[in-house]
């Protein structure tokens, strides 16, 4: 095969430029312009296209796109939405310390973008908010040592677990109480790169912070949590782990605005509203 002089040039300037390094720190959103959906890389106000899929070496298309013109979505989009229960000591309170993970799963129709409404429905009564860190899978993950856990990390994003209480205590299982449809905000972005074992978490209702703590204090932490869940659920890129919420919650109201603000990663805000019957 004969190459031009320009083609190796563009190989060795250019390709270098548009490839990616997982290990940086780089915010990755997902988002929709003119119907069509993109992954991109935030850089302040603007978005430097990817083609590809986010999980499998994408590349910088050249073009940028300022953040004001796109909708965001989710940033990923998982085909299992798993959490963990009971993960800090100031969310226990006075109950024993679980001596085994307590985990649950949610489902992906409960994930919901930054900024799109929480929808409180017809018969909850007791809905709370439950700021999370998030981790986002990179890479097929089955029974992975507590070691190897990293490499299988793509990076975390913030989220809200988002619980009705009563529900939780007369249902069988928790369908209703975590699973429910808008019940899994999650954004604005994906970050890679980031300490996730010292970040700092917090949660305003309305503005005033309700929830604060750093994720050093996680009783099983993200390596740990990644590695066990491997051991009964394999896990593919883009599946995403709740990982628990840190002192007290409190019941949200129609028109209450919850934000979720993970160091390094950004604020995720959503408004609750009362869904239509």
């Amino acid at each position: 095969m004969n190459l031009s002089l320009s083609s190796i040039l563009y190989c060795l300037i250019l390709l270098p430029n548009l490839a990616i390094a997982q290990k940086d720190i780089l915010k990755f959103v997902r988002y929709e312009l003119e119907g069509k959906e993109s992954y991109g890389i935030l850089k302040g106000e603007s978005i430097e296209e990817l083609q590809g899929d986010l999980f499998s070496a994408p590349v910088k298309t050249g073009s940028t796109v300022a953040l004001s013109r796109v909708n965001l979505l989710a940033p990923c989009s998982p085909s299992k939405v798993l959490a963990v229960g009971l993960n800090y000591r100031s969310h226990i309170g006075d109950r024993p310390i679980p001596d085994h993970m307590g985990l649950f799963a949610k489902y992906p129709t409960c994930i919901i973008a930054h900024q799109a409404p929480i929808l409180m429905p017809s018969d909850a009564t007791d809905l709370h908010y439950e700021g999370e860190l998030v981790v986002v899978i990179g890479k097929i993950a089955s029974k992975i040592s507590v070691a190897d856990a990293p490499d299988y990390i793509f990076g975390v994003t913030a989220g809200n677990d988002v619980s009705e209480r009563n529900w939780q205590k007369i249902d069988l299982q928790w369908l209703r109480a975590k699973g429910s449809d808008t019940f899994g905000p999650m954004g604005p972005a994906i970050v890679t790169g980031l300490d996730y074992n010292n970040l700092l978490l917090q949660t305003r209702l309305n503005g005033k912070v309700v929830q604060s703590e750093r994720s050093k204090d996680l009783i099983y932490s993200v390596d740990e949590i990644v590695s066990y869940i491997s051991h009964y659920v394999t896990m593919f890129p883009g599946d995403v782990i709740f990982t628990g919420t840190p002192g007290s919650t409190q019941a949200m109201q129609p028109g209450d605005i919850v934000e979720i603000e993970l160091e390094g990663v950004g604020v995720l805000s959503n408004t609750v509203q009362r869904a239509e019957k």
